[in-house]
């Protein structure tokens, strides 16, 4: 019997850890008034449009990923101006990339379709496909706490549009944006 309620208790705890519906950031759910102490720094440090607006000359920016499927942009801007541009994906949630990993994959929009389908049977390699041409550049699986980061070269990005995602099973519908060339 003890071992029929273990086993219960740990299919209730994994289906509410894979089944949370997403959340609409604290920062619009919580006016910054009457949000906690504890939510209120983070949401004033991480603007939703963090990484939509590179200053002359910044050729980085950084994107967070959090517990309810959800990246802190839709829009990475790309100066044309820089040799290299760097992207810090941030993971700000708590659970374990086993349940909740998150990446970040950089690919032509046409080919994300193809790019998550080929993913999925990629676990051992952070669901990307090894040597994938089709993508751009990608940064390793994260859990919560960790970051990982990706180098490109904007001139790879001068011929199309281009897209960016996660691609652990089923979180691309969610999390994906797109990623534009900028002057």
């Amino acid at each position: 019997m003890k071992a029929y309620l273990a086993l219960i208790s740990a299919a209730v705890i994994g289906l509410t850890a894979c089944s949370q519906e997403p959340a609409a950031p604290a920062a619009e759910a919580t006016p910054a008034a009457e949000a906690p102490a504890s939510e209120a720094p983070a949401a004033e440090a991480a603007p939703a449009d963090a990484a939509e607006a590179p200053a002359a000359g910044n050729c980085a920016a950084t994107v967070e990923s959090n517990d309810n499927m959800q990246f802190n942009t839709k829009d990475i801007q790309v100066s044309k101006a820089c040799k290299e541009f760097t992207i810090t994906l941030k993971h700000t949630g708590t659970q374990p990339k086993a349940s909740m990993g998150h990446n970040l994959v950089i690919a032509k929009a046409e080919d994300m379709d193809g790019v998550f389908k080929d993913g999925v049977g990629a676990a051992d390699t952070d669901y990307v496909k090894p040597d994938d041409a089709r993508v751009i550049a990608h940064t390793k699986l994260i859990g919560g706490g960790e970051e990982s980061s990706l180098t490109l070269d904007p001139a790879k990005l001068a011929d199309g549009d281009y897209k960016f995602a996660c691609t652990f099973p089923g979180h691309g519908a969610l999390m994906n944006g797109k990623v534009t060339l900028v002057d």
